[in-house]
């Protein structure tokens, strides 16, 4: 069996680790003509990377690099690309599987899914975008075993298997560099739910058009959450099935777009579980995920905080709202051109509790822009790419009593290599203060 691995980072890594187990004789294709491989493996790199992959049996493609391109290049090799959600799904030894997709809020809803279950005595594992594959612990599965996959629209855009358990939080315009355009990519999301049987569950949330046409292709049982009868919140509490849970002030986690996610979450873990103590020793304690709305530090009465993962305007949004102190917010970064009347009138809304906004990156002079046109001037524009600067500039019209928020609300590519990376040095400059 010959397998081309496309693609060879950490995604890359596991592939290589799983089909060399299994005694294929693997190709790695990468870009980058200067890329690490393993001793005594074929390599394929630099220019021509993607040359003759119809000699394979099967080509691996790391979720990042579109079929589009590989297909462009090789036409006739459609049936044999697969991914490593595609393999795992086909091979894995339980149907119990949870997979969640959506623009924001995946890692923390899938985060809190395997918690739960966890803590209500199942066996769990999690992986997908979140970081781990999961053919790392496929060996360890049993058909008694629960996984849940965080899933984004590069490993759905080709998935040919759905989970049993498919969950769809709020959808709004992303990745449209990648994606051909916005019907691509809620196509793309819609591969979570497409191959579902009837008896599987489609779960999504109620307040959002895209998210309820997406968990629509499914053949399975529709369920909404945020809404009956499903997990909702009434009188300040999240109760599903007539059952109080836990009463949103005593979650751990800030701001009311993660009630969002808290629902989804109960609504999954409901089917399988009603164990209430489970699920309420978990959302009383979880304070989310690294990057997301992160406290990193009080100074001198001064909250800084790490919302790094916010690369869309909707996730800055929310983020503003969240924070409901006065703040003096950072927010910016490479320009993918989606639309930005709605930050602009956000901020704008904002008027009160925005002590400043310092405005960094490629984004910055059509930011203000559109801030302008929404009436909001209260706003720098930080020439400076060094977080320390920036993080000083920021600190310097902090009042006591004040949050610092990293929220940029664009991604990261123009100044850092990733969103984690533009995380860890706001956390290490705030830390040097």
């Amino acid at each position: 069996m010959k397998v081309a691995l496309v693609g060879f980072e950490l995604e890359g890594r596991a592939a290589f680790a799983y089909w060399q187990k299994l005694g294929a004789d693997i190709t790695i294709c990468d870009q980058d003509p200067q890329k690490q491989i393993p001793a005594d493996t074929k390599g394929q790199l630099g220019e021509g990377y993607l040359h003759g992959l119809d000699q394979f049996d099967i080509v691996w493609r790391t979720a990042g690099i579109n079929p589009a391109i590989l297909l462009k290049e090789n036409p006739g090799i459609a049936d044999k690309i697969t991914t490593t959600v595609n393999e795992f799904m086909r091979v894995c030894p339980t149907k119990h599987i949870i997979g969640i997709t959506g623009t924001k809020g995946k890692g923390t809803t899938s985060t809190l899914i395997a918690r739960m279950l966890a803590a209500a005595g199942e066996q769990v594992f999690l992986g997908g975008n979140i970081g781990v594959s999961p053919f790392d612990f496929l060996p360890q599965l049993t058909e008694n075993s629960w996984v849940v996959l965080e899933l984004s629209s590069f490993q759905l855009s080709d998935m040919q298997y759905s989970p049993s358990i498919g969950v769809c939080l709020m959808v709004v315009p992303e990745h449209l560099n990648w994606h051909a355009d916005m019907d691509d990519y809620i196509l793309a999301k819609a591969q979570l739910f497409q191959h579902q049987s009837p008896a599987d569950l489609a779960i999504y949330f109620a307040g959002n058009e895209l998210s309820q046409r997406i968990a629509g292709y499914s053949p399975a049982l529709k369920m909404p959450f945020y809404a009956e009868p499903g997990a909702h919140v009434e009188n300040g509490t999240i109760t599903i099935a007539g059952e109080p849970i836990v009463r949103t002030d005593e979650l751990k986690l800030l701001g009311k777009h993660n009630w969002q996610n808290v629902c989804a979450a109960v609504t999954a873990v409901w089917q399988i579980t009603q164990n209430v103590m489970a699920l309420r020793s978990v959302l009383t304690t979880f304070a989310g995920l690294e990057h997301r709305l992160e406290p990193v530090r009080n100074l001198n009465g001064i909250q800084f905080y790490n919302d790094s993962f916010a690369a869309t305007p909707d996730a800055a949004m929310a983020a503003l709202d969240a924070i409901t102190q006065p703040k003096v917010a950072i927010i910016g970064g490479f320009d993918r051109g989606l639309p930005l009347t709605h930050l602009a009138q956000c901020v704008a809304n904002h008027t009160a509790d925005i002590r400043k906004l310092i405005i960094i990156g490629a984004s910055g002079k059509r930011l203000a822009g559109e801030l302008e046109q929404a009436g909001f001037s209260n706003y720098v524009l930080e020439a400076a790419k060094a977080m320390p600067v920036i993080v000083g500039t920021a600190r310097s019209y902090a009042k006591t009593g004040d949050a610092v928020l990293l929220s940029p609300g664009f991604a990261s590519f123009d100044m850092f290599r990733n969103f984690e990376d533009r995380g860890q040095q706001f956390k290490q400059a705030v830390a040097a203060l």
